[in-house]
């Protein structure tokens, strides 16, 4: 069974984790919200979230970690220099995914340094754009360049999960039709949304 950590940081963005962490376990996929900071951790909206995991030494037994955003959030996550360190171990590891979303493509993977002639999305704005000056800055929903898989925020969430469900060998389409996910986009075929 393949396993996920989606790290945590006091000010993530609320939606991006958590609908990302019920996502992948409703496809059957074992994933841990893992906090850099303690047991407890605080959302961009102050709900307090207690992790499954604390960050230790066992993140290499998972075969993706996941940042969500939140500009609190992905700043913490790319101040922790062990966060740094995973991340570049994970970049360079066969057979390992890195997901970040909204504000953390930008920001965490700017500050590890993996961002140089990928093919990235963030949240827009000219700020984050250039933190990826040295990427390949796309403006798409969500992107894909190997081992690096990125989104743009909260509304995409739902797109980013599934994607990040297919890459781990699950079955995102049956979860879309139980999600009603499938209504939704044939709704806005018909121009009823």
């Amino acid at each position: 069974m393949k396993k996920v950590a989606v790290l945590l940081a006091n000010g993530f963005e609320d939606i991006e984790a958590i609908a990302t962490v019920d996502i992948l376990r409703r496809a059957g996929i074992k994933c841990d919200t893992v906090s850099i900071e303690g047991e407890y951790v605080q959302t961009a909206h102050n709900i307090i979230i207690k992790a499954d995991e604390i960050l230790g030494n066992n993140i290499e037994e998972y075969d993706m970690i996941v940042f969500p955003g939140g500009l609190r959030g992905a700043e913490n996550l790319s101040k922790n220099e062990k966060v740094l360190e995973i991340v570049r171990k994970f970049n360079n590891m066969k057979d390992k995914y890195i997901a970040a979303i909204c504000a953390s493509p930008a920001m965490v993977l700017s500050a590890a340094g993996i961002q140089k002639e990928k093919y990235i999305t963030s949240y827009p704005g000219e700020e984050y754009e250039q933190m990826l000056e040295k990427a390949n800055y796309v403006d798409e929903l969500v992107v894909v360049d190997g081992n690096l898989i990125t989104s743009r925020g909260p509304a995409t969430t739902f797109l980013f999960a599934y994607k990040l469900v297919d890459i781990l060998g699950g079955d995102s389409e049956k979860l879309k039709e139980g999600m009603l996910w499938n209504m939704l986009e044939e709704e806005k075929e018909e121009g009823e949304i």
